[in-house]
């Protein structure tokens, strides 16, 4: 066998692709490239799904590259000799079958307490529930629009305040809304809260967070939506109780001024 400098090198190239891949997501947060600060009561439930999604992804990646540059190195050298030919090994074929199958339970048992949590648990015993929604979000080629109910409570008449593209919320408060599309598939999207939820043509969809600290926060739409996709950006502004009851009361002192 003759020492291959060339297969030498290609080796520890692929050997790179883990380190480097690793070492990124170590200092990831050090250089300001990681998630943002999460500000909502459920988001830590997200993060620690994605983190056993990542350690169970992460170990794989590294041990496949591991393997590739093994097998570079022991079935890329000169020999002489004809090629071996195989058939395949079902014992193996069983094992890396099972072995994601397992993964794949385990993944949907984890992540069972922060699908209901996010999907099904709402909030029911404070002063915005399924029934009494604090607002509707409407989702619409390039915009947001947020419906705020009138003093009954009622969505439809002359008094529903109407604001677009900046939400106002109360913080540490449950905040439960309906999301619509006017026209195609939208997606309401606010890093800080961990919260993403499509809003679908001809459904209006529940949603709920409760936001843990004031602040403005962007509004993303996350679905590819048209042309203008890029300028579908609103802001959702946290603020304290008393300041969004004043905000509230200017705006509905502004609907009044109008009639």
């Amino acid at each position: 066998m003759k020492f291959n400098l060339f297969r030498v090198f290609i080796a520890l190239l692929f050997l790179l692709v883990p380190i480097l891949g690793v070492w990124t997501f170590v200092d990831a947060d050090r250089w300001g490239v990681w998630f943002p600060e999460v500000v909502s009561t459920y988001g830590g439930k997200i993060d620690f799904l994605f983190n056993v999604i990542l350690w169970m992804v992460g170990i794989t990646f590294v041990g496949t590259e591991v393997i590739l540059v093994w097998a570079i190195m022991r079935y890329s050298k000169d020999k002489d000799g004809s090629a071996t030919y195989t058939h395949g090994n079902h014992t193996l074929e069983i094992v890396w079958t099972a072995i994601p199958a397992v993964l794949l339970i385990f993944v949907a048992f984890s992540q069972m307490n922060a699908w209901s949590t996010v999907k099904m648990d709402f909030p029911d015993d404070g002063p915005y529930t399924l029934d009494t929604p604090m607002m509707e979000v409407i989702a619409g080629q390039f915009d947001w629009w947020a419906r705020y109910p009138d003093e009954q409570g009622n969505f439809k008449g002359t008094e529903v305040i109407d604001v677009s593209f900046d939400i106002y919320v109360p913080v540490d408060t449950a905040v439960v809304f309906k999301l619509n599309s006017r026209d195609v598939l939208h997606s309401f999207f606010v890093p800080e809260f961990r919260l993403k939820q499509d809003a679908v043509p001809g459904m209006s969809i529940p949603v709920w967070f409760e936001a843990t600290k004031t602040g403005s926060y962007d509004l993303i739409c996350a679905e590819l939506c048209g042309w203008g996709h890029y300028k579908m950006a609103g802001r959702v502004h946290v603020v304290e109780k008393q300041e969004y009851e004043d905000w509230l009361a200017n705006k509905r002192k502004e609907l009044y001024a109008n009639d």
